[in-house]
């Protein structure tokens, strides 16, 4: 940080936005310029890395470093960046196509080795920039051009590769939802390791309204739920819901009903080490269970570049290195002629 305050509009590049009308990645970049302001972290330290997809764009709509790589490798890009440059603020940008099928085996790995990177995963259940293809997280049966009949394959839950690569930070939110999404966006950011953001995002052309089911205003009070680390576990439109043990599970009870009461409610624990209930957590969807937002997970733990630099000066210290070449003249050597 230092002693300047800024504003979105200088995170803000002169760039037109190119996007189609509604989409929903403009309230996302929205999001993300008032997030960078509450930072507070300089443009000039902040870099915006991306793959390829409609979502990919956003680097250019960022007044800050940027990087629009190729296919799926946005995780690796970042990775390597942050690795040389430890003192950006580093954020990746991929769509559920770029990051989780081409890009699937970077973002497990990126979230297991705990790269200080902020990952958003902007998830629309389809492959737009392409023109409609099902992606890594279209349900069973969904009709698109590459599926006419639907398809046979079950899709990933973005929560459930975090958690399987022993993710310490996951959160999500709605592209409609802004002040939620900046909420936690400022929360990954000040997470020390990998932290992922999964936004669902409304395609407009060709996946209109595929989260409608819990975003219309009519039904997302009661289809969703709100985390805060600390707070009850409480939804609904009068606020009168909550999720509470069931067995090693949990279940939505109404307060007042079947005995019922507020001290049976759960409070929310987003910083204990067990990953059991946030994992139960963040599998909801909305059916049986309400959907699960905020930050759900926020876990302190060693990052890889961190440790890669550490040893770096042990092992300089230890040895008297100076270079990687020190290094390699240090062994038994041979001259060729």
């Amino acid at each position: 940080m230092d002693s300047l305050t800024y504003t979105p509009a200088d995170y803000k590049s002169d760039q037109p936005v190119r996007w189609c009308p509604g989409c929903g990645d403009h309230a996302i970049l929205n999001s993300l310029h008032k997030a960078m302001a509450q930072l507070g972290v300089p443009p000039h330290r902040t870099a915006v890395i991306s793959g390829i997809g409609c979502s990919s764009r956003l680097p250019y709509y960022m007044n800050t470093y940027g990087f629009h790589t190729i296919h799926g490798r946005a995780a690796a890009i970042a990775t390597g960046f942050k690795v040389a440059n430890p003192e950006m603020s580093v954020w990746q940008i991929s769509g559920d196509g770029d990051g989780l099928a081409i890009g699937g085996n970077h973002f497990i790995h990126a979230v297991r080795r705990n790269i200080d990177i902020n990952i958003l995963l902007f998830n629309n259940k389809i492959y737009g920039l392409t023109k409609g293809q099902y992606s890594p997280t279209s349900d069973r049966g969904f009709v698109s051009k590459s599926s006419p009949y639907g398809t046979t394959e079950d899709p990933f839950i973005p929560a459930e590769l975090v958690f399987g690569a022993r993710g310490n930070f996951f959160a999500r939110t709605i592209d409609v939802e802004l002040q939620i999404s900046q909420e936690v966006m400022t929360a990954a950011a000040l997470h020390h390791g990998t932290s992922v953001v999964e936004i669902l995002q409304n395609c407009v052309i060709f996946n209109n309204g595929i989260h409608s089911r819990i975003t219309d205003r009519e039904y997302r009070a009661d289809r969703t739920i709100h985390l805060r680390h600390g707070e009850k576990m409480l939804f609904g439109k009068d606020m009168n819901r909550g999720l509470v043990r069931d067995g090693f599970l949990v279940k939505a009870v109404t307060l007042g009903e079947d005995g019922y009461t507020i001290d049976d409610v759960l409070v929310h624990d987003a910083h204990t080490p067990s990953n059991f209930l946030h994992q139960q957590l963040a599998m909801m969807d909305g059916n049986d269970l309400p959907l699960a937002i905020g930050v759900i997970r926020d876990v302190d733990a060693p990052t890889y570049n961190d440790d890669v630099h550490r040893q770096i000066h042990d092992v300089q210290s230890a040895k008297g290195f100076r270079s990687l070449r020190d290094m390699i003249l240090a062994g038994d050597t041979w001259e060729v002629k």
